[in-house]
């Protein structure tokens, strides 16, 4: 893992990350009754909302149903402090000298508040409408060599590199990033072509919400390939959330989620997934099958989201003790950072962090003198003038 922390953070712990829902926000899946502008107004809410929480970082989406990744980011990074941006690269769709210099431009800018999500696609419709008709393996053969000839140049290295789909002669970079040796990759692959290119190259691996047992055998099999090639990973999980103060309402706003669903509109949307040709893809929606009947898959893991949205569709549903239970128990197999995201995004924000940070163990992030990345309170309206409220927890009856 590349070090970018002047710390050792304690076994067990973990940061937490939210979203930017660029491709669109709403309090239903699947309509337009609830939904919300993707404006640069609301986006900034929900990163200075994020900033402000504790949050470690953001994901931001990449695809053609989404706003560009690299000028969001750009856009959200003087309006905030401390928070990382985990942004997009594309191998076949750029060049690596390319989103190279953009990488160390924006770190740079940014102070060293990068964070670099490789996606190699999974959805030949789109890939094809992008210009790119390399088959599943193929992707992985060109990502493989797009990140020998990225990492050497923001390394500081003059590359020479001659492979099957890319070759540079004495590239170089003129400006070198903040973080050294540079800004941390993360990437998530199911497949085995995946997973030998994320032990050769990737510092935190990634995966969809699966069941503790799913995760487990992944991380198994991750760890086995990248200690071969002498190299030790992070690993974070990718899921939605819906805390309630009770469990009870928390299963009903579950079921609120998808209550505009119709049939034909989940059919739809599966026919579409089908067509994919991502392994992680075909685990989710293996999931639950296209059905209402089968969403609880694992105590307090839910997968009605993946009904209708691609990419992680599994949500943690429950109380706060729940769900920094089932966290806990991720942590355990040893996940040490949660991307999460919850519809709509800016109150969620805000209902994660206090009603469960305050029951994780959360690292003590540094980076660059930004001090504490976590959450400190707030401390809620002092009462009578004179006195601070003590926490108090509402009943979970």
């Amino acid at each position: 893992m590349t070090a970018t922390a002047n710390h050792v953070d304690a076994p067990g712990t973990t940061d937490v990350l939210w979203f930017l829902p660029t491709h669109g926000d709403g309090r239903y899946l699947g309509t337009e009754i609830g939904a919300r502008h993707v404006s640069l107004n609301y986006l900034s809410q929900i990163a200075r909302a994020a900033d402000e929480l504790g949050y470690f970082g953001v994901l931001i989406p990449t695809g053609r149903s989404c706003e560009d990744s690299w000028i969001v980011a750009s856009t959200m990074v003087p309006l905030t402090q401390r928070l990382r941006y985990l942004v997009a690269v594309r191998p076949g769709l750029s060049e690596p000298s390319m989103t190279a210099r953009m990488a160390a431009t924006l770190d740079r800018l940014s102070n060293g508040r990068l964070l670099v999500n490789v996606v190699a696609g999974g959805d030949p419709a789109e890939l094809a409408g992008d210009g790119i008709f390399l088959d599943h393996d193929f992707r992985y053969e060109v990502a493989g060599e797009y990140l020998a000839i990225w990492k050497a140049l923001l390394s500081g290295e003059e590359t020479t590199f001659k492979g099957k789909h890319h070759s540079v002669e004495k590239g170089k970079l003129l400006y070198p990033p903040v973080q050294k040796p540079y800004p941390p990759l993360y990437f998530g692959g199911s497949s085995g072509a995946g997973q030998e290119v994320a032990a050769d190259h990737i510092d935190v691996y990634l995966t969809w919400g699966e069941p503790p047992t799913a995760v487990a055998e992944k991380i198994a099999a991750m760890k086995k390939l990248a200690a071969a090639r002498g190299r030790t990973l992070s690993y974070g999980i990718r899921l939605h959330v819906i805390v309630r103060e009770t469990a009870e309402e928390a299963w009903r706003e579950a079921d609120k989620l998808i209550g505009h669903l119709d049939d034909a509109t989940i059919a739809t949307a599966q026919q579409a997934f089908a067509k994919f040709d991502s392994v992680g893809q075909q685990r989710m929606a293996a999931l639950h099958g296209g059905r209402r009947d089968k969403l609880q898959i694992y105590p307090n893991l839910w997968a009605g989201v993946g009904l209708v949205r691609g990419g992680a569709g599994t949500a943690l549903v429950g109380n706060p003790e729940q769900v920094a239970n089932l966290m806990k128990e991720y942590i355990a197999l040893g996940i040490d950072r949660f991307i999460l995201s919850g519809y709509p995004h800016l109150e969620e924000c805000y209902r994660f962090a206090e009603l469960v940070f305050p029951l994780l163990p959360l690292k003590k992030t540094t980076g660059n003198e930004l001090g504490p990345a976590r959450n400190a309170g707030p401390f809620g309206e002092v009462i009578a003038n004179v006195v601070a409220p003590s926490l108090r927890r509402a009943s979970q009856s």
